[in-house]
């Protein structure tokens, strides 16, 4: 049951599974006056998780546009942000549908993407197939840092050998044969990356555009040691032409953000609905 303070607060939902979604969790549970929910798709098992008592987190879907939206609308929330990963186009999408029709403001972060620098060795290239068609038909030792859910497309080009990076083991039946699992979770750094391309006889690296500095040790890694990128380019949000209230570039500015948007809210009981 609600308290009369809890009433008091205004609903917020995060839609998260990046780290700007866990920075801005931790400092926006500091701020008395919200209640803060944050939202995981629910595929990483052990998922790194702000710390702080009052922080409510959910996690699953919530059955595509009109699940989103009704639960905007049946738990109050005032503020919908969106922090997803940059590739999860679809959930963005989600998103913006959801907030226009439940009339609720949504503000969403959107990481910028690596850009090309002096050095770079980028084969840019569409999606996941194209990727794998882009490692040509010669042999080659190929890092995969594209996480676990995408790896399946690169069983079509068997004549390479894979070094697989993911937070949780890849699902067998999508390893291409021979592939060694590297299980690891970011922050990496330059020289790391660099050893551990040297270690494994890393030829070509295969990434997707995500942006932020947590995993740009190998991209700076692949530079040094003059290794060609098959750089996955982000796909488009696809929302009826529609698109968020807001967008900023990361957490810090989501809060300067809400500071000006919050003070002309207000919690639920107060609105008159």
């Amino acid at each position: 049951m609600m308290t009369a303070d809890h009433r008091k607060q205004v609903p917020i939902l995060i839609l998260g599974g990046t780290g700007e979604a866990r920075q801005l969790a931790q400092q926006l549970n500091t701020w008395p006056a919200l209640a803060v929910t944050l939202s995981l798709a629910g595929r990483t098992a052990q998922p790194q998780l702000p710390q702080g008592g009052r922080l409510h987190v959910r996690t699953g879907g919530f059955g595509g546009v009109e699940g989103l939206s009704d639960h905007l609308r049946r738990q109050g929330v005032r503020v919908l942000i969106d922090a997803t990963h940059p590739f999860a186009a679809r959930m963005s999408a989600h998103a913006i549908l959801a907030a226009r029709l439940a009339d609720v403001p949504l503000l969403a972060i959107d990481r910028p993407a690596w850009p090309r620098e002096s050095g770079d060795r980028w084969i840019e290239v569409p999606d996941m197939a194209g990727a794998a068609a882009a490692l040509g038909e010669a042999p080659q030792t190929v890092f995969l840092a594209i996480g676990r859910q995408e790896v399946a497309p690169f069983r079509r080009a068997p004549q390479h050998r894979y070094i697989v990076r993911s937070i949780e083991p890849v699902a067998q039946d999508a390893l291409p044969p021979g592939a060694t699992a590297v299980l690891a979770r970011g922050p990496f750094a330059e020289a790391d990356e660099r050893r551990l391309f040297e270690m494994h006889g890393v030829t070509v690296i295969v990434a997707k555009n995500s942006g932020g500095a947590a995993t740009y040790g190998k991209i700076a890694a692949a530079r040094g040691l003059d290794l060609p990128v098959v750089m996955v380019q982000r796909p488009s949000v696809d929302a009826a032409g529609h698109a968020p209230d807001m967008t900023v570039p990361d957490a810090d500015a989501a809060l300067s953000a809400l500071r000006v948007l919050l003070p002309h809210l207000s919690a639920p009981d107060d609105r008159g609905e």
